[in-house]
């Protein structure tokens, strides 16, 4: 019986200055080198293209790819970090919250979140912010939108009602919801 090939896992992390075609070009020397996207995260920042890419493949597609990287970063104009990974391990079960948190727009929005979330012992899994002017007056608006992933054994109502207060403490408006499949 035939057993599926083994699969490794590469992290790749790329930006550079916008351009049309650049995802194009860069998927096209992953998958010349045998390489599977399974997951990625991209976004205009700026000026800047950034990537994220989890990459699966056979140890020596991920080899060859790995090998070529500074090449393809200098031909693509991209700066590229990349690392060997492997699936996460779960030490618990872990159940999916999504967060949505508006506000005025003020420094330390983001290091409140995340510090009220590492303090509860919850990891945040993804997540997005971007800046907005407010309809009608034009006020500075800051959005975050989060997933953490709560430990099963959590009391959901209190950590809920805990966060919501918080929040409120800061005038942030939030949400606190599980996610939708």
């Amino acid at each position: 019986m035939n057993q599926p090939p083994v699969m490794d896992y590469l992290v790749i992390t790329a930006s550079g200055a916008d351009q049309v075609g650049l995802v194009d070009r860069l998927t096209a020397r992953i998958l010349d080198a045998g390489c599977n996207i399974v997951e990625s995260r991209m976004a205009l920042l700026g000026g800047q293209f950034a990537m994220i890419l989890l990459l699966s493949g056979r140890w020596d597609a991920l080899s060859k790819l790995e090998d070529r990287l500074p090449a393809i970063g200098e031909d693509l104009g991209l700066a590229i970090i990349h690392k060997r990974t492997r699936p996460p391990e779960r030490k618990q079960p872990l159940v999916p919250y999504h967060i949505e948190v508006v506000a005025i727009d003020h420094p330390g929005i983001v290091h409140s979140l995340a510090s009220y979330f590492a303090r509860q012992g919850i990891n945040i899994e993804e997540l997005n912010t971007e800046t907005y002017p407010a309809p009608h007056t034009g006020t500075p608006m800051f959005s975050v939108n989060m997933t953490v992933g709560v430990p099963a054994n959590m009391h959901i109502p209190t950590l809920r009602g805990d966060f919501l207060d918080y929040c409120d403490s800061l005038n942030l408006d939030a949400v606190f919801e599980p996610v939708r499949a």
